[in-house]
């Protein structure tokens, strides 16, 4: 059974009598244990796809379905975490209220609920503001607080829009973490970010979206390419060929990934030490290329 999965789905919207295509027939499949990045510029329909996936937004064409469930089915969104881009709290309530009424929300009353939900707070670092109204806590407090509630259902999906917006880079990490484990311990992520560098670690396939057409679903290295340039670097006394010579006995080369292993061997036997290897290009620049491809050409005014 399929975690997520949509069949010609559109959505129109008017705005001052016109027609706006927001989503332009897309169909995609996610399985269960799988971490689906959806990326694309601003406007491209992520936030309304993830909208309709929880029956935000009902009026639509096609076939939407959770775990085999119209996602019209309250049933469909049973224990389904899911953390908007623009992360909206009650104020008046504190952290742990928070993960509470999520608790009740799925109709999870455990004995221990304090302790399940103080759990979860503490494993994002805002346990110390446990019991102080939202409206005193940081955005980025309020982030992690919005990422626990998602968690603390045991969810057996999470829907993310822009998870890591408002977070420094320790707290980017901490998320991306969590969300490694709880992958690792069989969840399902479908997940929007802008924040490339931090999400091409996570996610198995990125689904791309432009101008509400989905164009291109693929892994982060057939987005990248096995024939792209990766970056070496190394340290040592003796040239090999294709390094370049830098200041301090270092070295440096950028080779296709076809010949990796061969210069990694050269250098090994040159007695280099090893200093980084890298992508040269990466998913964030190749997916500003495959933009670039599939853009629309421009008519020329007339």
């Amino acid at each position: 059974m399929k975690a997520i999965e949509l069949t010609d789905v559109r959505k129109t919207f008017k705005q001052k009598r016109v027609v706006i295509e927001a989503l332009k027939g897309i169909s995609l499949s996610i399985e269960q244990g799988e971490v689906f990045g959806f990326v694309g510029p601003n406007g491209a329909g992520k936030s309304t796809t993830i909208k309709l996936i929880l029956n935000i937004i009902s009026d639509y064409q096609g076939e939407a379905k959770l775990f085999g469930h119209d996602t019209r089915d309250a049933l469909a969104r049973h224990r389904v975490g899911y953390v908007p881009e623009v992360v909206a709290l009650y104020e008046q309530l504190s952290p742990l209220e928070i993960l509470r009424t999520g608790l009740d929300m799925h109709d999870l009353r455990p004995a221990n609920a304090n302790d399940i939900c103080m759990k979860w707070l503490e494993r994002f670092s805002v346990g110390h503001v446990a019991r102080r109204p939202i409206r005193n806590l940081s955005k980025g407090t309020a982030q992690r607080v919005a990422l626990a509630h998602a968690l603390v259902v045991s969810p057996r999906l999470l829907i993310l829009d822009e998870p890591l917006s408002g977070l420094d880079p320790i707290g980017r990490k901490d998320v991306v973490d969590i969300l490694a484990e709880y992958q690792g311990g069989g969840g399902t992520v479908f997940l929007t970010s802008h924040v490339l560098h931090d999400v091409e670690r996570l996610a198995n396939r990125f689904g791309l979206i432009h101008r509400g057409e989905l164009k291109t679903i693929q892994s982060p290295n057939e987005l990248v390419g096995d024939d792209e340039l990766v970056t070496v670097r190394s340290s040592g006394t003796k040239p090999v060929p294709g390094m370049t010579g830098q200041n301090g006995g270092r070295w440096f080369a950028e080779v296709r990934r076809s010949v990796l292993w061969q210069l990694l061997r050269d250098l090994e036997n040159a007695g280099h030490v090893l200093i980084e290897i890298k992508p040269s290009l990466t998913l964030e620049s190749a997916f500003l290329r495959y933009l670039d491809r599939v853009a629309e050409p421009v008519s020329a005014k007339r």
